[in-house]
């Protein structure tokens, strides 16, 4: 592999995880379903959901919308390991999460990735959650109001 494709293997592929983190936080499930292959798998054991296929990642959209008010993830490039046409890799985030029972979470966390090169571009085959810190104390701060929401 040539050095000019193994930077460009590395661009698409941070390109992926940001694309992950935007459709993330603006919870469009169709987007992060998009980002994977179609047998691909995102395992959060901490929370605890796998979602094995687009159509179950795709439904998660529901679930996360039922149990979650208020998400803030902020993703961290981390390491991309190359072999080929595929490849592995870590990425670190902090999340605040503030639950619809009004619980809250401050995670910091590392998403475990695997990835493969297709005809569309690199995917995700699996992306495992791991967190490393979390921390129940409420959280202080609120979303602001909408643009002209007068409450």
């Amino acid at each position: 592999m040539s050095d000019f494709q193994a930077v460009a293997d590395r661009v698409e592929i941070e390109a992926l995880r940001g694309e992950f983190t935007d459709a993330a936080m603006m919870c469009d499930y169709d987007r992060i379903a998009s980002l994977f292959t179609p047998d691909g798998v995102l395992r959060m054991p901490n929370v605890p959901v796998e979602l094995a296929g687009r159509d179950q990642i795709r439904a998660w959209r529901e679930r996360r919308e039922a149990l979650v008010a208020l998400f803030v993830q902020t993703t961290h490039p981390g390491t991309i390991r190359l072999d080929g046409d595929t490849a592995s890799g870590r990425a670190y985030l902090q999340e605040l999460i503030r639950l619809r029972d009004g619980s809250s979470h401050l995670n910091y966390a590392i998403y475990h990735d695997r990835y493969r090169r297709t005809g569309e571009g690199w995917k995700f085959t699996e992306r495992v959650y791991e967190v490393r810190y979390l921390d129940h104390s409420p959280l202080a701060g609120s979303a602001p109001p909408a643009a002209g929401d007068t409450r």
